[in-house]
């Protein structure tokens, strides 16, 4: 018998959880508290529930707080050390983690955000249903508006790492390849809020 073959494509979720919550006064935005759990634990949880098995997580603001407060189990822990550079080095850091992971290698990433709590499983899975191959490039729209999450397939991430600067993430390469993205609306199951203030906690339960 040997191996398994799975039914599908691997997706790996990969979550930048980095962020340092600058005007939320310095709180680290994976530990703000989202249904009596850390935001980062609700994260994890709706990309494993959208069909992520293995998920990344890239760590920077408190990550030794993140690493003992939030419950965590199976997941691979990337710690970024230049977090304060802004998310494209959170991007590249989760990137090559996939890359560099032993194990069958995932056909995809599903990029996903810590401070999006109102984007959930439902939208993770529609658009990790946009996968067709590993040059596959993907992307939740609300309201026919870009947004979170994106899937990149395998064959990209090399060069969304090489074009991942400052804060833009993967940004500068969407634009350039504007035209091969499958945009799937998600504008009926999720809400795109990002958390950066403190009045955006109010959207937290």
């Amino acid at each position: 018998m040997g191996h398994t073959t799975t039914d599908g494509p691997r997706i790996a979720g990969l979550l930048l959880a980095a962020g340092g919550g600058r005007r939320l006064g310095g709180r680290p935005k994976a530990l703000l508290e989202h249904r009596g759990r850390p935001l980062v634990e609700h994260a994890v949880a709706v990309l494993r529930a959208g069909g992520c098995e293995v998920v990344h997580v890239v760590l920077g603001a408190a990550a030794g707080a993140v690493r003992e407060r939030a419950s965590l189990p199976g997941c691979v822990l990337v710690d970024n050390p230049d977090w304060e550079e802004g998310m494209g080095s959170s991007l590249r850091a989760g990137l090559a983690s996939l890359a560099a992971a032993g194990g069958p290698d995932p056909d995809a990433a599903l990029v996903s955000l810590v401070d999006q709590p109102g984007i959930g499983a439902d939208a993770v899975r529609r658009v990790a249903a946009a996968y067709r191959d590993r040059g596959a490039l993907a992307a939740a729209a609300y309201d026919g508006r870009r947004g979170h999450p994106v899937l990149l397939g395998a064959d990209r991430w090399a060069d969304v790492g090489a074009s991942a600067e400052g804060d833009r993430g993967a940004r500068a390469y969407l634009r350039e390849h504007e035209a091969s993205i499958v945009l799937v609306e998600c504008g009926d199951v999720a809400e795109a809020y990002d958390i950066d203030t403190a009045e955006d906690l109010a959207h937290l339960e």
